[in-house]
């Protein structure tokens, strides 16, 4: 677990929540709300593991 890069874990996971909330967005229904709030927390994820990549380039 030492080999992983920090900021990769919260980028791949923002990555699978963005998609998430992509599909979500494909069914428009009343939780519209909701799609776009996991959708931004997706990207809020990839561009804070984004950072941490940056930050801690070796």
């Amino acid at each position: 677990m030492n080999n992983i890069r920090e900021g990769l874990i919260p980028a791949i996971l923002g990555s699978a929540v963005t998609v998430t909330g992509l599909a979500l967005k494909q069914k428009n229904g009343p939780n519209n709300m909701i799609a776009h709030t996991v959708f931004g927390f997706g990207l809020a994820h990839i561009l804070l593991g984004a950072i941490d990549l940056v930050e801690h380039r070796r």
